[in-house]
């Protein structure tokens, strides 16, 4: 390849030709079963065909084809089996890699960028790329003061080059519905695209990295790399090492997968409490499992790396604690008071009346993860949850096309249905309630809430009515046991401990009721 396909004309057509592809591959296996294939196997061959050429065109147009198909590798988890394994592996080589910018083009933008005595800048610079993304590449170099660095050059014409990707996408995005069953594909392009000035502005990129390197200097679950040097189109910022996500899910121990999941988890819940701002990009290709100093191999002692900040959502107050309260009532049991924060947000339009045990029933199923001390994350799980919310015989897919997703959560909801799509693709056990604890606003009631029910457990014992125990039920004691240490080790409500002290990131578990992009 010579160069980033900058032409519009030249980009449209190899976008257009994928549907017309998939309409002659689908003649092609009519043959073959004319011919006495069985259906099964030219099934397999046809979706092997068509994952080729899908992610062959749009890994080789970078842009905004390949950031809408790294966006669409992490859903890989929700496909049936017997469609996953072909996509599997294609989809796989989005995650980390693309064809090389020719050296002559990265070196003009340097030039451009950082003047015509750049070299000068590195003691060292590496004209093959480290990794190649959809709107740059990374190289791998040595800064001026001895530090190890990464040096990301945006491709020449990437804005237009992202523009015109999206726009294409989304007039055949009914045609790429099936890849994901009983998603929505167009919603997700046109997010994508809203994203486009964000993702270009590489000051945007840095200002971001900075809070988050500076808020995680010294952590001991993640890293940061620090910003070197950042100018336009050329973004400078500290090495790390490590073994790519993708390698984790592919080869991992079960240590590293749960320790991987377990670190992802504490990350896409703590950084907007820690910084105010959600990294939105969480493709494998983005972190990595950084060994601890010792170099031991231990576990535990492993990092989360964490890359690309080009896409953020800025949330000063951290997640929004109706996403917690939503979460703890849905656990507690209580219909109405969901049903009511729902309303009042605005995922039950004004003019929908909808049964609220119904939504609860809906929600329960999709939290699953928040009811035990911690859950194991599997493909099996995921398609269950997108298989029930996409048949369209279901109460669930019924109930799921009149709820509505606020423009506000748009963002928070793909995250963590992303996020949750890499955890099942790790296979990862994570403790889930330890970080919804920890970091999710309202999922554990308010210091003043809690005095409050024990003043009236006191109260009600000093009147005789009613032990300890039967108060916290009385009070609604599942919340008021924290932990679950206290009321759960009693034994009065084992959802206490699941409730005070759960959470989930099933799909829509930053919120619950941010699965709607699984069934519109």
């Amino acid at each position: 390849m010579s160069d980033l396909p900058r032409k519009a004309v030249t980009r449209t057509a190899k976008l257009a030709a994928l549907p017309l592809g998939f309409a002659g591959r689908a003649t092609w296996g009519l043959g073959k079963r004319i011919g006495g294939k069985s259906a099964e196997i030219v099934t397999r061959e046809l979706q092997q065909r068509t994952a080729d050429q899908l992610f062959k065109v749009l890994g080789e147009l970078k842009g905004g084809a390949m950031k809408f198909g790294q966006a669409l590798s992490v859903f890989e988890s929700a496909l049936p089996e017997e469609i996953a394994g072909p996509y599997r592996a294609a989809l796989t080589k989005l995650q980390d890699a693309a064809p090389p910018m020719p050296t002559r083009t990265v070196h003009a933008v340097l030039t451009e960028r950082l003047g015509e005595e750049w070299r000068e800048l590195f003691l060292n610079f590496e004209d093959k790329p480290a990794a190649a993304a959809s709107i740059g590449q990374v190289h791998r170099a040595v800064w001026h003061d001895g530090r190890e660095v990464a040096v990301k050059v945006q491709y020449p014409g990437a804005g237009e080059a992202l523009l015109s990707d999206l726009t294409q996408l989304s007039r055949f995005a009914k045609l790429l519905g099936p890849l994901i069953p009983g998603m929505d594909i167009k919603p997700l392009i046109t997010e994508l695209r809203d994203r486009v000035s964000e993702e270009l502005d590489y000051g945007l990129e840095a200002e971001a990295q900075r809070a988050h390197a500076a808020e995680f200097a010294g952590d001991p679950d993640v890293l940061v790399p620090e910003v070197v040097h950042q100018s336009d189109q050329v973004l400078v910022t500290e090495w790390i090492d490590g073994v790519p996500l993708a390698e984790v899910i592919t080869g991992g121990t079960e240590e590293q997968r749960d320790r991987a999941g377990q670190l992802l988890a504490r990350f896409l819940f703590s950084g907007p409490a820690r910084t105010g701002l959600l990294h939105a990009d969480p493709h494998p290709g983005n972190f990595r499992l950084i060994p601890g100093d010792e170099g031991d191999g231990e576990s535990e002692g492993w990092r989360l790396g964490v890359l690309d900040f080009g896409t953020v959502d800025r949330l000063p107050g951290g997640l929004p604690r109706t996403v917690g309260d939503c979460l703890r009532m849905t656990l507690e049991g209580d219909a109405e008071t969901v049903y009511a924060l729902l309303r009042e947000e605005n995922f039950v339009k004004d003019e929908m009346e909808l049964d609220p045990d119904a939504v609860l029933e809906y929600l329960l199923p999709i939290i699953e993860p928040a009811e035990v001390e911690e859950f194991t994350f599997t493909r099996s799980w995921m398609r269950a949850q997108a298989a029930r919310i996409a048949d369209i015989r279901s109460p669930a897919h019924q109930l799921g096309k009149q709820l509505n997703l606020p423009p506000s959560y748009l963002l928070i909801h793909r995250v963590t249905l992303s996020t949750i799509g890499v955890l099942c693709q790790l296979n990862a056990t994570v403790r889930l309630r330890d970080e919804l604890d920890s970091w999710l606003p309202g999922f554990l009631p308010d210091e003043e809430e809690w005095e409050d029910e024990a003043d009236t457990v006191e109260g009600l014992e000093a009147e005789g009515e009613v032990d300890a125990v039967g108060a916290v039920e009385a009070v609604g004691g599942a919340g008021w046991a924290g932990s679950g240490n206290s009321a759960g080790s009693a034994g009065t409500a084992d959802s206490g401990g699941a409730v005070a002290s759960g959470g989930a990131a099933g799909p829509g578990g930053e919120g619950t009721p941010d699965d709607v992009p699984l069934v519109k």
